[in-house]
């Protein structure tokens, strides 16, 4: 009996101790959970990345046409240039191709027959006033107004009156300018004259130079170049006349027989068979007249105010001695004005694709800003077509004589040729070349400009 007992009592201990013994090997660690319960997660691979593919480029061109093809117009190339690699950068994939044609060529040949087979390029030089009213009609030109609006340009401009059809803007004016005559401060005071502000002080001046053996003014109005003679027509006939003269030939409400118009052509008759313009004058180009004058050969231009990039040029003699002063007071209601505007610049197609229009707005917002409008004063004298422009640095004394000739006008007015018709303005140059040659009267040529007037009226070129 004591055996037994004892023997129960030692397999009680012993199954007390093997008890202990497991408590101490899995203390402190937490229950597994039940089998049914479990789950099991077997590690997954990264997935493989594919390398990072570039996006491909669409690659296009577009031309710009331009008329900088001058040697005087070299500073005004470049400046097209820097503008052409920005906006290259900005517009990936884009190319483009500048095609450089001389103004008039491009003017009346090149982008006329573009215009009427609807091949004109993306970009292209545009002059404001009857070219634009025309090619907006036609269907050609794109509508700036919206994207002004976008690019925050919408009164950023002085005045876009020549490129505005019917309340929408078709054309941007690149620079401005003035007209007037350009001066040889050296040979004035050699000849002891002063600057003239009168038409009587204006001929008193040209007898004065005349008597020293000089040629009062340079002027080169030869075959292809009778615009250039225009331009002093121009100022006299709206001197005599004003402005309201012009403004109402295309309309029929003043004719080119006006009174103003025929003592126009007898002056600038009077000027020729005096010698107060250049004898040679229809032997000339333009380019040459001008050389006449930046060489020291005559004492005055009758040029715009984009002429100083040649007469403050490399090759010019006259550069320190060079001044400016608007048209003298004629006797007219035209007196105190000064030919000027913002009527050359550029238009666009209307037919642009998605990624040409794209390029377009950066072309615009690279070109039209304060900083391309002061170097556009500064390195080509050209006028600013842009509000704002003001601590200018590096100008000219001539740059600043035309900004004085400017500031000092009662107001301006546009070339007549952004009122008329094409074929009015080819007439006039043919009809002034002919009235400087002595072949056709002042009376005559009024005639003619009136007939070449109504026909352009009733045709619409």
């Amino acid at each position: 009996m004591k055996k037994s007992l004892m023997l129960l009592m030692i397999i009680a201990l012993m199954g007390m101790m093997a008890l202990s013994g497991c408590g101490s090997k899995d203390a402190g660690k937490p229950a597994e959970p039940a089998k049914e319960q479990a789950t099991t997660t077997t590690p997954q691979e990264p997935a493989k990345q594919e390398p990072d593919k570039e996006e491909k480029v669409e690659e296009f061109s577009m031309v710009i046409r331009h008329i900088n093809v001058r040697d005087t117009a070299k500073a005004t190339l470049k400046q097209l240039e820097d503008v052409v690699a920005k906006t290259e950068q900005d517009v990936p994939g884009l190319k483009f191709k500048l095609d450089g044609v001389e103004d008039t060529v491009n003017r009346d040949v090149k982008l006329k027959a573009e215009m009427s087979a609807g091949t004109q390029p993306p970009i292209f030089n545009l002059f404001g006033g009857d070219d634009t009213v025309k090619y907006s009609k036609a269907g050609r030109l794109l509508d700036l107004t919206g994207i002004l609006d976008e690019l925050g340009l919408k009164d950023a401009f002085f005045n876009l009156r020549e490129f505005t059809v019917d309340g929408k803007i078709y054309g941007l004016p690149e620079a401005g300018y003035i007209e007037g005559f350009f001066y040889n401060q050296k040979l004035f005071k050699d000849a002891g004259v002063e600057v003239p502000k009168t038409w009587d002080e204006l001929i008193k001046v040209c007898e004065a130079l005349k008597a020293k053996g000089i040629t009062p003014i340079a002027l080169g109005s030869g075959a292809g170049d009778g615009w250039a003679a225009n331009m002093l027509v121009n100022s006299l006939f709206v001197g005599l006349g004003g402005p309201e003269l012009q403004e109402g030939f295309a309309s029929g409400k003043t004719k080119w027989t006006d009174p103003a118009i025929i003592e126009t052509f007898k002056r600038v008759q009077d000027f020729k068979n005096k010698g107060y313009i250049d004898p040679n004058v229809l032997g000339l180009k333009y380019p040459q007249g001008q050389a006449n004058f930046y060489t020291g050969k005559a004492a005055m231009l009758f040029d715009g105010s984009w002429a100083a990039n040649a007469i403050t040029g490399d090759t010019s003699t006259v550069k320190d001695v060079a001044g400016f002063f608007r048209m003298p007071d004629v006797g007219g209601p035209g007196d105190g004005l000064i030919n000027g505007g913002w009527s050359n610049g550029y238009g666009f197609s209307a037919t642009l694709k998605d990624n040409e229009l794209k390029a377009v707005k950066a072309f615009i917002k690279n070109l039209y800003t304060i900083e391309e409008q002061k170097r556009s004063l500064v390195e080509s004298s050209r006028i600013p077509a842009m509000k704002g422009v003001s601590g200018v640095e590096g100008g000219t004394e001539l740059v600043k004589a035309l900004g004085e000739s400017q500031g000092s006008a009662k107001g301006a007015f546009p070339a007549f040729d952004a009122l008329v018709q094409k074929s009015v303005k080819v007439t006039l140059e043919q009809t002034v070349q002919e009235v400087l040659g002595g072949k056709l009267t002042p009376e005559k040529a009024a005639e003619r400009m009136q007939q070449a007037q109504e026909k352009g009226n009733k045709e619409g070129k």
